[in-house]
């Protein structure tokens, strides 16, 4: 994730997080398909649709979802909770060397959408 956001050019990287259970065991690099890529992001639809496939194969689910901040800072935005579900997925939020974690549900203390969460996954 980290090399990902880095290499992308002042655009927000995002992907997808993994796993089985609540055990989060790879992050993939997804499109931004965003009209504003420099500002938001939006995940290409085939990569997700690719993923839920999978998943109903056998394969690991989709247990939340990660993105890149290239000019902010590593916690979500106002944009990202009015975006997110309040679903209890985890969200990774990738800025400069950072990377942290929260969980997306419908009384965050981060713009009423976010709880900060311990890592959960380690990306090296």
């Amino acid at each position: 994730m980290l090399d990902t956001a880095t290499a992308s050019g002042g655009l927000e990287a995002c992907g997808l997080l993994l796993g089985t259970g609540d055990r989060i065991e790879a992050a993939t690099i997804a499109g931004n398909v965003s009209a504003d890529a420099a500002r938001r992001f939006e995940i290409d639809p085939a990569h997700l649709i690719a993923a839920h496939r999978a998943a109903r194969g056998g394969g690991a689910t989709i247990l939340g979802y990660w993105h890149s901040h290239p000019s902010g800072l590593a916690e979500p935005s106002p944009t990202d909770a009015a975006m997110a579900d309040p679903d209890g997925r985890v969200w990774a939020i990738v800025a400069g060397e950072a990377i942290r974690w929260f969980r997306a549900g419908p009384h965050g203390a981060l713009h009423g959408r976010f709880d900060p969460i311990a890592a959960v996954f380690d990306p090296d």
